[in-house]
């Protein structure tokens, strides 16, 4: 069996709901950098102040936490689409962005998406789409859960091919399952599976997946948060990798080269020497 270089990136994980220790771990298991979308808090934050106060904790914060484990720490930032379908509210959060959006760690706009397909969902994804665009900034995708992932990965397609500002190559639909993974692929753009437990891949299917449609333009992340999840699901899932015999080279190109690949379309995805 050839030896396997365990280096990773998790390219998306939720740093703020974890412990310290999930760091040492991960930095244990050879993570060298960890990326951060910004997501919903587990409730409704109820005034754009908490958005700012949020954008400043994965900004200042987060890295420092990271720094101590010796590990890189980048993040996105928006407004999720969980709390989307208040309007007005979306609209006072994104304006507050642009302030933040030059800061070194960030990547760009995500994770924006749909959640229930709503009419102000979608409203609130096409202003989020034209904060990217304006701003030349990669974007991060969240599609929906279950059965309504289906139809909201379409119609977030659709917003983004019909904007010609959009180069697919910069942008990452994430939470892929086994029917919306080809669609995007087709697309021209990045694809992510999630190693979530529970409403989204198990390591055994993200790995058919890698089988059925080859290794360009798709990564893997652990999505961890504050539900049942697991920061070491990308490491754990190259170990499956290896116990069905891919080789070390190919497992690197899907736990490492890939994310850094489209990461480093952004000039502020820096790793260490």
């Amino acid at each position: 069996m050839d030896n396997i270089d365990m280096r990773y990136i998790e390219p998306h994980a939720h740093m703020v709901s974890r412990t310290t220790d999930d760091y040492e771990r991960m930095a244990l298991a050879g993570c060298e950098a960890v990326c951060e979308p910004a997501f919903w808090a587990g409730f409704d934050r109820s005034s754009p102040a908490g958005f700012f106060d949020y954008f400043g904790q994965l900004t200042e914060h987060e890295p420092k936490r990271a720094a101590k484990f010796g590990l890189k720490h980048f993040c996105w930032l928006c407004i999720n689409s969980k709390e989307a379908e208040d309007v007005k509210l979306a609209e006072e959060v994104i304006a507050l962005i642009p302030q933040f959006i030059n800061r070194p760690n960030v990547l760009g706009i995500g994770e924006i998406g749909l959640n229930k397909n709503s009419r102000n969902e979608l409203r609130v994804l096409e202003m989020q789409v034209e904060l990217a665009a304006k701003f030349n900034q990669l974007i991060l995708v969240h599609t929906p859960h279950l059965e309504d992932k289906l139809k909201g990965t379409r119609l977030i397609l659709d917003v983004l091919k019909n904007d010609p500002r959009i180069r697919p190559e910069c942008v990452i639909i994430d939470h892929v399952e086994e029917h919306t993974v080809e669609m995007v692929l087709d697309c021209g753009m990045w694809a992510g599976m999630t190693l979530y437990p529970e409403t989204k891949c198990t390591p055994a299917r993200a790995i058919d997946i890698l089988e059925t449609y080859g290794s360009e333009r798709l990564w893997m992340n652990s999505a961890c948060d504050w539900g049942v999840s697991d920061p070491l699901a990308v490491p754990k899932t190259a170990l499956e990798m290896r116990k069905r015999g891919h080789v070390a080279e190919a497992i690197e190109k899907i736990i490492f080269q890939n994310p850094k690949n489209f990461l480093g379309q952004s000039a502020h995805f820096k790793l260490g020497s």
